[in-house]
């Protein structure tokens, strides 16, 4: 079996459950919430890390933000992670890893290279800081692929966040969903011999029943970022939560496209990667043949206006099982006692 997770996060209860760093949504509020249930909260750092860059400036608010609502003072560690989109890494080595390091933060989420290789240079950098400042930190690498399991493997990482294709939001363009693609990982990891090397599921996964199937796969624990979105310590406007919670057949009401981007002036991701929304006003657009330019001046003229109905909705394939806006603690608790419930009545049936 891998290092016990809950071990490495001591204010963590079983099962783990942890949200993901979506840019925007995961804020300090958000994060701590997560953490103080007895999650593991992370913040969405962003993808400009240039000394300039007001994402960094942002995250250091944040942090210090989260401080001050755990009620710890400077020095100590933050029981929170931190996630990074990586595929223009240009600066994050100098800019980025110091305000980790001065903050003390327990994670590191790396996610989106342009080559699986790109994240060793990183990773290093974040060894050699912890080496020189007694700093526990442990790196999550957001994989999709067997391919980019091992070379994160190969780059010593703590965590692998194995994301299937019924996740929300970005993710591998070609891949498989957890029901195939988590026990193959797993497999990975006792063919290497990895003990030390923890797996998190996440795609398509909000509520217990999914958490259960995550660790029969061969999960240690669980991610969800949709069922976070529709909280109520989420920033997220209310209308993107009502999207969410009254939507349903998420097989066909999101659909994985690069065309989410497009339509918002956001496609920035290398090739390899698309993303998974609620097929809204712009796709309908687009299917009935609306060019792309005309497309972008509506989501424009909307956004201009104050209005959200054309903003994407990025969310997962299980936003069906996500039916009222509750609070994290709920979402966090409800997930672990409702584990607990479905494992004891299988234990009694077999």
């Amino acid at each position: 079996m891998a290092a016990n997770i809950l071990q490495w996060f001591p204010r963590t209860t079983a099962p783990f459950i942890a949200n993901a760093p979506m840019f925007g949504f995961a804020d300090a509020g958000l994060a701590t919430a997560v953490t103080k249930a007895g999650g593991f909260g992370f913040i969405g750092g962003g993808f400009d890390f240039r000394s300039e860059s007001t994402q960094l400036l942002g995250l250091d608010t944040l942090l210090t933000s989260a401080r001050s609502i755990l009620g710890l003072t400077d020095g100590q560690p933050l029981p929170l992670g931190v996630g990074f989109i990586t595929f223009q890494p240009d600066g994050f080595i100098d800019n980025a890893i110091p305000i980790l390091q001065r903050h003390r933060v327990a994670a590191v989420w790396l996610s989106f290279p342009q080559a699986d290789a790109d994240h060793l240079p990183i990773i290093q950098a974040i060894r050699r800081a912890r080496e020189s400042s007694e700093w526990d930190i442990k790196v999550f690498v957001q994989v999709g692929t067997v391919k980019a399991a091992e070379e994160a493997l190969r780059q010593g990482v703590d965590v692998l966040v194995v994301q299937g294709t019924d996740a929300g939001g970005h993710q591998w363009a070609q891949g498989a969903s957890l029901i195939s693609l988590l026990p193959e990982v797993r497999d990975l990891l006792s063919r290497t011999r990895s003990t030390d090397t923890a797996i998190l599921a996440a795609g398509g996964i909000v509520d217990a029943r999914g958490c259960v199937a995550a660790l029969g796969l061969g999960a240690d624990g669980i991610v969800m970022g949709t069922r976070f979105v529709a909280t109520s310590e989420c920033p997220a406007p209310t209308e993107i939560k009502q999207t969410i919670v009254s939507g349903g057949d998420g097989g066909v009401s999101t659909i994985k496209s690069i065309r989410h981007d497009v339509f918002q002036s956001t496609d920035l991701f290398p090739r390899q990667y698309d993303g998974r929304a609620v097929i809204g006003a712009s796709y309908q657009d687009s299917r009935e043949g609306v060019s792309d330019e005309e497309i972008i001046r509506r989501y424009n003229e909307a956004r201009q206006a104050g209005g959200h109905q054309r903003r994407t909705v990025w969310a997962g394939a299980g936003i069906g099982g996500i039916n009222a806006v509750v609070s994290v603690e709920h979402v966090v608790q409800s997930t672990q006692q409702e584990v607990k419930v479905i494992l004891e009545r299988l234990r009694a049936r077999f």
